[in-house]
């Protein structure tokens, strides 16, 4: 049934769309020469994969927030958590340690992509749904599995740094910080395709979602396969967590700031509603950021430094307060 508060948050939903577009259009025609066509079109073909790379981006990590916090039940947990932004930078780590900077894993996008996509989902499947089944379902202890194997991806990344040939180091440093800035278009379509296609295969799972945060006993006495479904979301979790990581980087807190965000000003149940909501948080967040980067510190600050130290205030914020929208 279809109440007051639902039509309410279609036009807040409504209203930050709109907002979002804006802040697209300011991203797209800041600084922009309208009198020279080949200086606008040039103009336009450097800034449109940033742009679809920010969308997918935004919509990717704000979905599986979401899931995430429902399938934990808690707001202020983050897919971090889950151990793939350390994977990622322990296998660029590895591949310039190993085969140096001047291979084709750290030389050519394409395959880079592909290797981190690969491993990020092998790893996924294999902690996320086999050892879930091991582990008799317990969310708690694959949560806990993500916070060691983060600490113990992280701790041999630093190994191997600190032995490292300081040169082939420095050329490291550029793809271990999340970046929209040299956005490689020719992936973009395939990463739209690929989370296309997790929320094809999720959806009757994504729909169960309303019921599953009741809790494990009412969800199982409505009917629900409760383990399967929290299997099968966690998976999912963590390949959209993967497939944006590989795209454009690591970005640690952006998932925690868009769901809350989301939840707090809509505060609903729906989650249909609360992912559209974190997705156009998202859009906001990373297109105004970028705008940032580009027009006030002339590329010198990433746009995930700027999300790292917001989202780090913002989570103690929600600890001080105590915060469970």
């Amino acid at each position: 049934m279809k109440t007051q508060a639902y039509y309410r948050n279609i036009r807040k939903l409504a209203f930050l769309a709109v907002f979002a577009l804006a802040a697209a259009a300011a991203y797209m025609l800041t600084d922009v020469n309208f009198e020279n066509e080949r200086l606008f079109a040039y103009a336009m073909k450097i800034r449109t994969p940033k742009l679809a790379a920010m969308v997918i981006t935004a919509a990717a990590i704000g979905g599986a927030s979401l899931v995430f916090q429902s399938v934990i039940n808690n707001t202020i947990v983050t897919p971090c958590l889950l151990g793939m932004n350390s994977l990622y930078t322990l296998i660029h780590t590895a591949v310039v340690f190993f085969a140096g900077s001047g291979s084709i894993l750290a030389r050519d996008p394409n395959v880079a992509f592909a290797a981190d996509l690969v491993i990020m989902g092998a790893a996924a499947t294999v902690i996320y749904s086999y050892l879930f089944k091991k582990t008799d379902y317990n969310v708690l202890y694959v949560l806990l599995i993500g916070t060691v194997l983060t600490s113990f991806f992280t701790s041999i990344q630093t190994t191997l740094t600190r032995v490292m040939d300081p040169n082939e180091y420095d050329s490291l440093l550029n793809t271990l910080v999340a970046s929209f800035s040299n956005i490689n278009s020719e992936i973009l379509l395939f990463a739209a395709v690929v989370l296309a296609a997790i929320v094809f295969v999720l959806r009757k799972d994504l729909a169960l979602l309303n019921v599953i945060t009741l809790g494990k006993e009412q969800a199982i006495n409505l009917g629900v396969d409760y383990d399967r479904c929290i299997r099968r979301l966690l998976l999912g979790v963590t390949l959209c967590i993967a497939v944006a990581t590989a795209m454009v980087g690591p970005i640690s807190f952006l998932g925690l700031i868009i769901a809350n965000l989301a939840r707090q000003l809509l505060k609903t149940y729906r989650h249909s509603q609360l992912i559209a909501g974190a997705a156009l948080f998202g859009m906001v967040t990373l297109v105004g950021g970028q705008l940032i980067v580009e027009h006030v510190y002339s590329y010198a600050v990433p746009v995930s430094v700027f999300i790292t130290v917001g989202g780090g205030l913002y989570f103690l914020y929600l600890l001080l307060t105590n915060r469970r929208v």
